[in-house]
């Protein structure tokens, strides 16, 4: 907890102990008829203490709100005026509007779809084309098979909770959270310790067990929020959208929750497309799907949202990067676990010192961190709103190697809204281990099997990568040799489970199955393809340890994948560009979004300064322009006062305004500093360009062109 927030709840309990004591003070001194002059210094003194008492919790409210107590906007205040600007200005709304809305499903406006378009071509650019990526496109429609494998089926969920009396279904992290942030923000009177609880209860919400979430909603007395009935024990909900493939409905599928599993399954194909060659990245950038328990939160946690994942496969014995040095002296802030268990908060730290400690696991994944943090603050992120979070250990999966999350800072708290995970070689070999099980078909249609439930296990295809030795090298290698002919007369029909269950074994379980059948002549072993026990006699397998020539070295690829949530990041990008201004005559303030000129979704405007239609000759020369050179831009020869044309292209972010006020000069006007220049007219659209491709910078225009100023040009 900050130490201003813990100094002012232990001042605040100190100032109410205070002015209980001194009202029961009062209250003795009418009690035994003391004199007027005693009583009245008595309660003067006592509403002195009420008055430092309500001064404390003023201090205290704008501390837990977010307001700076001088008047400026508290987070949930700054959050409706940034939402109110952006449904009204059309950058999204919510979905089926006139039917009332589908809650988590939204549409974007045009200004939005601007945005994002932006956005997505600066990833594309910074990653795709940088980095040299191999980027697909898969399907939305994922067979169950696919994500049986992947563990989605079993394991992607949520804790829920019901309305014992209605039914009705929430979140149950979302009800401890809330009752939490209520509590800090609201409830002024609770103790130092009280809120440090709280605190460490919204820390490590993440981690906490179906069991240990149910107990603390009981603890606190938590109930539904409409109905305030009692609620149900927490239990699991699967997230993703069930579907069929084909009429049959025999074929089950899901709406893809992830883009991932589209690049994992076709990995075999882009290794030989990239010359069977590793280091490689593939990325992919396409809607998934969550059947979330209780969407709110606006953008931040949709059913229906776009993601961008790249896969980056690397050998596992080697995870340095050729790019490492580019990004090794960024500092930022980065909140390692240690710090996080201690207590403390972010701090900056270098990234080549995190990753030189082994804070970050390799270079690879600290390159891609450096990387996401180019990305976004290039975006228009705010570099002291933006950390880089380390997941704890028992939050990380149990193969990940290291896992880091890119964290912004926006009025609902810190959002996560990029993972960089080192996930070992857990995708490729969930989707290629064990083995095909039974596989029917209802006819082979253009070469592809219409599949019959789930038939599959695995693919059966190895998803493996080689490294080919200048020379051959000897090697000792575990042979494990079923023999057929005495398990087929002891298993009868059940021979090929049992075989691909000996040859499935790792080179411990077969070391100690070779050291019990020669001690003891049988072993009990677990089939899992049968679901129990078969004793293995000494003569129906032979293990031993052979030394062997190799030309190569075949093996599984590590993978390292940073994912993107682009909806998360462009409404943390809205709340980070968004401010508000007097206006000129100060009755008002005006909304601005101060977009860098990269994602504003209209470039620049074109205004004639009045209506003429020599300057409207002029507006449509300089829009051809402006068309050729590619600016998005937008003309307005409404008779508006310049003034308001200023403020109504503000509020959407377009950064630069060209106005015409005679054939042969025109002035530029930028958004933020609201600084102007005359330009010629054959030169205004190349001006704009060069600094809306990052050529050069406004500043230095400012510098090369003469300075413009115009009382009715001002806002």
């Amino acid at each position: 907890m900050a130490a201003s927030e813990e100094s002012l709840r232990k001042a605040l309990a100190e100032k109410q102990s205070a002015v209980e004591a001194h009202g029961n003070a009062v209250r003795a001194l009418k009690a035994a008829k003391a004199s007027k002059p005693e009583i009245d210094a008595a309660i003067e003194a006592l509403n002195s203490l009420k008055l430092e008492k309500s001064s404390i919790e003023k201090q205290l409210q704008a501390a837990v709100s977010g307001s700076d107590g001088d008047g400026a906007l508290s987070r949930e205040a700054f959050r409706q005026a940034a939402v109110n600007t952006l449904e009204r200005r059309l950058f999204y709304i919510p979905s089926f509007k006139i039917y009332r809305g589908v809650a988590g499903l939204y549409d974007y406006g045009p200004p939005g779809c601007a945005v994002k378009s932006n956005v997505l071509a600066f990833w594309r650019q910074h990653f795709v084309l940088e980095e040299n990526m191999l980027e697909v496109d898969c399907p939305c429609v994922t067979p169950e098979v696919v994500l049986k494998a992947s563990g989605h089926v079993d394991k992607f969920t949520d804790l829920m909770v019901k309305d014992e009396k209605t039914g009705t279904c929430y979140r149950a992290d979302h009800l401890l959270k809330d009752f939490c942030n209520e509590k800090l923000q609201k409830d002024l009177t609770i103790s130092a310790e009280k809120a440090a609880e709280l605190k460490h209860v919204l820390a490590t919400l993440d981690d906490l067990s179906a069991e240990a979430l149910g107990a603390k909603i009981k603890e606190y007395g938590i109930t539904a929020p409409d109905t305030k009935n009692p609620l149900s024990d927490p239990y699991p909900f699967n997230l993703m959208f069930q579907t069929s493939i084909g009429p049959s409905g025999l074929s089950p599928g899901y709406m893809r929750p992830e883009t991932a599993q589209g690049i994992f399954v076709n990995f075999k194909d882009l290794y030989y497309y990239n010359g069977n060659k590793l280091p490689f990245a593939a990325a992919q950038i396409g809607q998934a799907f969550r059947n979330e328990i209780s969407p709110r939160q606006g953008l931040l946690r949709v059913r229906e949202f776009t993601l961008a994942e790249i896969e980056h496969f690397v050998d596992p014995e080697d995870k340095s990067h050729p790019k490492y040095s580019e990004v090794v002296d960024l500092e930022f802030l980065m909140f390692p676990r240690e710090e996080q268990m201690s207590g403390q908060s972010a701090k900056k730290i270098r990234l080549g010192d995190a990753v030189s400690k082994g804070t970050v696991n390799n270079e690879t994944l600290g390159y891609f961190i450096g990387r996401v943090y180019l990305f976004l603050t290039r975006l228009g992120i705010d570099k002291d709103r933006l950390r880089f979070r380390q997941h704890l250990a028992n939050e990380m999966a149990h193969y990940a190697a290291d896992c880091w999350d890119a964290e912004i800072e926006c009025s609902y708290g810190w959002i996560e809204c990029v993972g960089i995970a080192d996930r070992s070689a857990y995708d490729l070999r969930a989707h290629s281990e064990h083995h095909v099980k039974n596989v029917f078909d209802e006819g082979q249609r253009d070469g592809n099997i219409d599949f019959i439930g789930t038939n599959l296990d695995k693919s059966g295809v190895p998803l493996v990568a080689a490294e080919k030795f200048s020379e051959p090298r000897e090697v000792e290698k575990l042979v494990i040799a079923p023999v057929k002919k005495e398990l087929g007369l002891a298993f009868k029909g059940s021979q090929k489970n049992v075989v691909e269950a000996l040859e499935a074994m790792n080179e411990k379980e077969a070391l100690e199955m070779k050291a019990a059948l020669e001690s003891k002549g049988e072993v009990e072993f677990y089939v899992c393809t049968l679901g129990k026990n078969v004793p293995i006699k000494k003569n129906m397998v032979s293990i031993s340890k052979e030394k062997k020539k190799e030309h190569q070295r075949v093996f599984t690829p590590s993978v390292i994948e940073p994912s993107f949530g682009i909806g998360r990041i462009i409404y943390c990008l809205f709340e980070h560009s968004f401010y508000t201004r007097p206006s000129k005559a100060g009755d008002e303030q005006l909304n601005v979004f101060r977009f860098p000129p990269l994602v504003a979704p209209i470039k620049c405007t074109v205004f004639p300064l009045v209506q003429n239609q020599q300057y409207e000759d002029v507006a449509k020369v300089i829009s051809k322009s402006l068309t050729t050179a590619g600016i998005s831009h937008k003309i307005d020869i409404t008779g508006t006062s310049i003034g308001k044309r200023y403020a109504r292209t503000d509020e959407l972010g377009v950064p630069f305004a060209i106005t015409v006020d005679s054939t042969k000069d025109v002035t530029i006007r930028e958004r933020d500093s609201k600084l102007q220049v005359r330009v010629s007219v054959e030169e205004a659209a190349l001006v704009v360009k060069s600094v809306t491709d990052g050529l050069r910078t406004w500043e230095d225009v400012w510098e090369k062109y003469p300075h413009h100023t115009s009382g009715s040009a001002d806002d």
